[in-house]
């Protein structure tokens, strides 16, 4: 039984790699591919994802955890059950997860109807408008239901348009990748497809692992490669509970003991004329920022990790954003399946048909598209019901209006980063050069975070106002 040898390094990341990298350790993957390797690889997973499910999602019970963890090892354990077992497990989880009413379960119900006769009709009538353009007519979809909704008198049939289209909403990138597979030459079964619809090991309305086609390229089918994704997993598993230890840490130094502001309390105080100091107004802003990446890092790990232990050997969603050293390294490796999303069926569809003569402003306008139009038109669909709770008006002052600025101030500093690298320009690799472009790249990201927040309280105007002020400038 052979040993894996690393070669010698002096550099710690090296040295720490080394010593983590069990999964490039052969007796540990020869271990792993036996019965009591594979029980011991489902406990430790389970024991993993429910630390942080405590955390992430309480509301979720012990047996929801188990839950997943066996629908894991299913598909990893019983290929030719793979489909119905993602289905199943897939149907589950969304069963499982719904508020306890008849309202919610019809919807759900009549969504899969849904989903499954959108497959079917894009396969008889692959050169059709839905076809072709699915993400267009998912939109046209949901806004032209959610206008139906609103012409509709108050009872039991205008919540149940309104529960379908919040279904629709939530899955809407989902079904697009799902019609995109449609045109592949090995396409998945139906049971597969509906099964990636919000799948087990987790999403957000952003699909982790993206559609059919991603997961069977990335689909594990020798023992020993199984085996090696699913310790990855674990790795990634464990590394999700070590980051929300930090976040939980981080947390009670800079709200309990340091009591620092939000960035919406600081706006408040600002408004009312008695604004904190500068840099206790920055430090929010950190905190906060810092907060969300850590978040947005364990819940991406913990789905991931599970997909993994699924057999698929998905690339991380956050893959050390602090080594980005420009903001076009930083899209990429911040929130990995958001972009892909945004390149998918923004920035390629562009890039493909716009300024094939002129390759710098095919790639800007491209990338204005993805991180721009695209970003927008995401965060429009998940802000939508704001026209219903709080007004039109006040819905676009409050809330798209500072999401736009958000856009198309991102999409137009990664796409001159881009330019930039295209130029030949590279970031220096000195110390120095590495600290420069590190308070460049998370600066620009600490200043977005002011209009990136959710909350519909303030207006574009005050954000802005808020933002200048913390560079000591009054208006």
């Amino acid at each position: 039984m052979s040993h894996t040898h690393f070669p010698p390094s002096n550099t710690f990341h090296h040295r720490m790699r080394g010593y983590f990298a069990i999964d490039e350790r052969e007796p540990v993957v020869a271990y792993c591919q036996t019965a009591a390797g594979k029980i011991a690889l489902c406990v430790a997973a389970g024991l993993a994802l429910q630390l942080v499910t405590l955390v992430v999602q309480p509301d979720h019970r012990w047996w929801q955890v188990v839950a997943v963890i066996l629908a894991a090892a299913g598909m990893a354990y019983l290929p030719k059950h793979r489909s119905a077992i993602l289905f199943a497990g897939t149907t589950f989880h969304s069963v499982t997860s719904l508020p306890p009413t008849v309202n919610a379960h019809v919807a759900l119900a009549t969504f899969m109807i849904f989903a499954w006769g959108t497959l079917v009709l894009v396969r008889r009538n692959k050169s059709h408008v839905y076809a072709r353009r699915p993400v267009i007519t998912l939109i046209f979809v949901v806004v032209g239901m959610f206008l139906i909704s609103r012409l509709l008198p108050t009872g039991l049939l205008r919540s149940g348009v309104l529960a379908l289209m919040w279904l629709i909403n939530t899955y809407i990138w989902f079904i697009a990748y799902a019609i995109v597979d449609q045109r592949s030459r090995h396409v998945s079964s139906d049971m597969f497809q509906l099964g990636t619809m919000q799948p087990f090991w987790g999403a957000t309305t952003t699909p982790f692992g993206k559609g059919a086609a991603f997961l069977r390229k990335t689909l594990s089918h020798t023992p020993r490669d199984l085996a090696i994704t699913q310790i990855k997993g674990i790795k990634l598993l464990v590394w999700a509970n070590i980051l929300l230890g930090l976040k939980l840490f981080l947390l009670w130094l800079t709200v309990e003991t340091l009591n620092l502001p939000p960035v919406e309390q600081a706006m408040t105080a600002y408004l009312r004329g008695e604004p904190y100091p500068i840099l206790i107004g920055w430090a929010g802003i950190i905190a906060e920022t810092v907060d969300f990446t850590l978040w947005l890092a364990v819940c991406g790990h913990a789905i991931v990790g599970t997909a993994r232990l699924a057999g698929f050997r998905l690339p991380r969603n956050m893959c050390r954003p602090l080594e980005a050293r420009t903001l076009a390294e930083f899209w990429n490796c911040y929130n990995f399946y958001f972009k892909e999303l945004m390149v998918d069926f923004f920035y390629i569809p562009t890039f493909l048909k716009t300024f094939r003569k002129h390759p710098r402003l095919r790639m800007f306008f491209s990338t204005l598209m993805a991180a721009g139009v695209g970003n927008f038109l995401y965060h429009f669909l998940q802000g939508i019901f704001l026209f219903e709770e709080i007004g039109f008006q006040s819905a676009l002052d409050r809330f798209h209006a500072s999401y736009l600025f958000y856009c198309t101030a991102l999409a137009v500093a990664i796409g001159i980063s881009q330019l930039r690298a295209h130029a030949g320009y590279e970031p220096s690799a000195t110390l120095v050069g590495r600290i420069k472009s590190f308070v460049v790249v998370w600066g620009f990201v600490f200043c977005l975070q002011v209009f990136a927040s959710e909350g519909w309280t303030f207006s574009l105007g005050d954000r802005l106002s808020y933002m200048i002020s913390l560079f000591g400038i009054s208006i």
